[in-house]
């Protein structure tokens, strides 16, 4: 006999003090953010959403420092993912792999059925503009992916650089996955001259799943007009027809849309400025902490000094200690942390300082997991 259980009121559950849940993803969210989705739905073709998508469009753009339309997908940030290959590769793609997420793009050019090669570094690697420029040139690509902020390793690639040797190779665009980065450390979509840049809702932009946003320069826009596999749903074309009217090509999450509109607002009082700062000022925080304790517990950081992720940090495991029983540990003290991704869940635990933490909370953490490592 199957027992149907009934779901919980949300009038009857009880918000849970913030300042506990440290995953890289997702991250925790504000309780004015998760209350704004209690509101009523409304049509997706009318005044009112575009109101609102119009105050989104404004938000995202000083987010992403452009002036180009920024577009907003209900999706995960992997939808853009493959959008970036659908729409911008013509003939053949240069995936820069140094973690599992740089994998994926790999993954969705050749399910696309794009001809794809790695330029792929062991984990805990960052790709240089040197070796990228000397991949480039026998002038196969015509598009390079490369993941900014590696989840899975905490390693920075250094974008700015890469996107000024991907540019001397000739027709060549850039497609950057910004997933844990965007809203965490500086990214100058327009001044750095990054042709396609997508990023997710739920990591330092401190916002539920489920909403995934992109630029486009005019570069990959011609490119999407000849293309003749950008589909229906990650049709660049579509996105840029409907964000000039501020409305989706599809029905959108209207409740997502709420909370997006709350939190934006929220970001820009803090300034993008001010938002950088803070999270660098944790991860510099997460990094002397480790580099205080490495002989005492036996741990390190994974990733190389100068290419530090400032939304993440992967600290080795200490020996006989394996990732996910410290993650269980922390969890039994109301704590969460993440152990390695995939290959790596027992070489390490990842604490993700981003989104709207501080550093005092920070502080918190890194006390516990400190006795937790030394038990």
């Amino acid at each position: 006999m199957t027992t149907v259980v009934e779901p919980t009121s949300h009038a009857s559950v009880k918000a849970p003090p913030f300042g506990k849940f440290f995953l890289p993803g997702p991250t925790e969210v504000r309780h004015d953010v998760l209350a704004a989705m209690t509101q009523q739905m409304m049509a997706h073709r009318g005044k009112d959403i575009e109101l609102l998508m119009a105050r989104v469009l404004t938000g995202l753009q000083a987010v992403f420092r452009t002036t180009r339309l920024v577009h907003t997908a209900t999706s995960s940030a992997t939808g853009l993912m493959e959008a970036g290959v659908r729409n911008a590769v013509r003939e053949r793609v240069l995936c820069l792999v140094n973690g599992s997420f740089s994998e994926r793009f790999h993954k969705a050019a050749v399910n696309s059925g794009i001809a794809a090669d790695k330029l792929e570094l062991p984990y805990g690697h960052y790709h240089s503009p040197d070796m990228v420029a000397d991949a480039l040139k026998g002038g196969k690509y015509d598009v390079v992916t490369v993941v900014h902020s590696e989840t899975s390793t905490g390693v920075l690639n250094p974008i700015a650089d890469i996107a000024k040797v991907v540019h001397a190779a000739g027709d060549v665009v850039l497609v950057v996955d910004t997933v844990s980065s965007m809203g965490a450390g500086q990214i100058e979509c327009d001044a750095w001259d990054l042709d396609y840049v997508l990023t997710g809702s739920q990591k330092a932009l401190a916002l539920p799943s489920g909403l995934a946003f992109c630029t486009a320069n005019d570069r990959v826009m011609a490119r999407a007009k000849e293309s003749k596999r950008r589909g229906l749903y990650f049709d660049l074309l579509e996105f840029e027809e409907y964000t000039k009217k501020n409305q989706s090509p599809n029905t959108p999450a209207v409740s997502l849309l709420y909370a997006l509109d709350v939190q934006l607002a929220h970001i820009l009082r803090e300034t993008m400025e001010a938002r950088w700062a803070r999270h660098t000022a944790m991860a510099e925080r997460t990094w002397s902490w480790v580099g205080q304790n490495a002989d005492k517990l036996g741990i390190s950081l994974y990733a190389p000094e100068g290419y530090r992720a400032p939304g993440v940090t992967c600290i080795t495991a200490p020996k006989g200690k394996p990732g996910s029983a410290i993650v269980s540990e922390m969890k039994k003290r109301g704590f969460v942390i993440a152990s390695g991704y995939g290959k790596l869940k027992d070489d390490m635990v990842r604490i993700g300082h981003m989104g709207d933490h501080t550093l005092e909370e920070l502080e918190v953490v890194l006390e516990s997991l400190g006795e937790v490592m030394s038990a």
